[in-house]
């Protein structure tokens, strides 16, 4: 299969610009033969993942195993498409993230045939065998493949476990990058305690399932809501500046805080398993991210505002508009996340944000009316009495990138072609 992303150039032309980035050709060697687990693979991050690694194995001759953790089938093939998941390269695993035994179903499904771990210097056999991952009763998360191999035990790892069962010591999976999250707001405010459920109790698994895995690098992705509040810092834009080393104000009383406080206990998780276990834990605080391959039913206002330029709707605002943050393309953001899995510093977060992409709500619905519409539709408002749409309080936040950018990342698309590609990508996937 010579393409990731079916009749949409837009995503291609960015998964095979991925696989030539200079994060990948610089270290052939340490994605030879690799194996990568990714949750949350039916989501948006999560898809874009997989399907950057599987362009990046095929382009490069690498002879990766990705493996997408799934809850559904059925919705894996919406998002991948039956010959995608037919590859390989590919093996499917369907697991529950917050299930009391998720390590074990991980296991079971990767353990019982172990791969074959490649060295730069072995090439004899490119074809690892990787278990063949059946399939698990419908779970309730997307997830991701994993390629496993038979490696040597460090330590003695057998009484690591999740759920009172004793976790195997003898698979291996080199990577791992956690992007399993609630995403939606309104689901934020109507089921804060499933959302925090599926925040801790799933990074806690996959955290206990690195440290039974021999994993090399471990990314779980946060958000940059987990600043919070930057204005207890003052008015002034340097003083506001979001950077790595503080946050600011969450007010843990209200319901919709759920989301910020859970993304910040997770960072502290990946912080504990480090110390006491040795899990090399990095974090990606993302900017709002979106670009070619959003989903069919993505629902944020970067699709929502993209949908009626291409219908000729107006676009509606539901609050004021008046927050400000970054944004950042989708394959800039998969760059930024292949630097900080391989360059980045063990307990560190990193900002993945474009400040050239700075905007209020109001200001980017103005953008896409004006411009990308050429003017065809105008921003309406039509603001509710009560917050009936979960929307987070408005924030003045300003990611600062510079942590990531001195690992050698440099975003490439800016605002305009970022509404640009994402409607191009839209139109291909209607024409399918």
């Amino acid at each position: 299969m010579n393409s990731e992303a079916g009749n949409d150039k837009y995503l291609q032309e960015d998964l095979d610009g991925i696989a030539a980035s200079k994060i990948v050709t610089d270290n052939p060697d340490r994605f030879l033969g690799a194996s990568v687990l990714v949750t949350g693979a039916t989501g948006l991050i999560g898809s874009l993942l997989v399907k950057s690694f599987a362009a990046i194995s095929r382009e490069n001759d690498l002879h990766m195993t990705i493996f997408p953790v799934i809850r559904s089938r059925e919705k894996a093939t919406q998002v991948y498409g039956e010959e995608f998941l037919q590859r390989e390269d590919v093996r499917l695993i369907e697991a529950d993230i917050t299930e009391r035994g998720f390590v074990e179903d991980v296991t079971r499904q990767v353990g019982s045939d172990s791969g074959h771990r490649f060295d730069a210097a072995d090439r004899r056999d490119l074809s690892p065998e990787t278990a063949e991952s059946p399939n698990l009763d419908e779970g309730s998360d997307p997830s991701a493949n994993l390629a496993v191999a038979k490696a040597p035990a460090r330590g003695d790892i057998t009484n690591v476990s999740v759920g009172g069962e004793e976790t195997p010591a003898d698979i291996s999976i080199n990577y791992i990058f956690h992007a399993a999250a609630v995403t939606t707001s309104k689901v934020m405010v109507t089921h804060p305690i499933g959302t925090i459920d599926a925040a801790i109790t799933g990074t806690k698994n996959l955290l206990e399932l690195a440290a039974a895995a021999h994993t090399k690098s471990f990314v779980y992705i946060s958000s940059m809501e987990v600043y919070g509040d930057m204005s207890v810092y003052g008015s002034d834009p340097e003083a506001t500046m979001a950077r790595e080393n503080r946050l600011g104000f969450i007010d843990p009383m209200v319901v919709r805080s759920n989301y910020p406080e859970s993304k910040r206990m997770c960072e502290n998780l990946c912080a504990a398993y480090l110390s006491e276990k040795g899990v090399p834990a990095k974090i990606a605080r993302l900017a709002q991210t979106f670009g070619a391959g959003i989903l069919p039913w993505e629902k944020r206002v970067f699709a929502q505002f993209a949908a009626a330029a291409m219908t000729g709707e107006d676009i509606v605002l539901h609050t004021k508009g008046c927050s400000e943050g970054n944004y950042c393309y989708s394959a800039d953001c998969m760059r930024g996340l292949l630097t900080i899995l391989l360059n980045g510093a063990d307990g560190e977060a990193y900002n993945v944000a474009n400040e050239a992409c700075h905007t209020t709500i109001a200001g980017m619905a103005q953008l896409v009316a004006e411009t990308i519409a050429g003017g065809k539709i105008r921003v309406a408002f039509d603001i509710p009495e009560t917050n009936t749409y979960g929307y987070a309080a408005d924030t003045k936040l300003t990611l600062d990138s510079t942590k990531l950018r001195q690992l050698g990342w440099q975003p490439e698309v800016g605002l305009e072609e970022m509404y640009r590609r994402t409607i191009g990508s839209m139109e291909c996937r209607q024409r399918a």
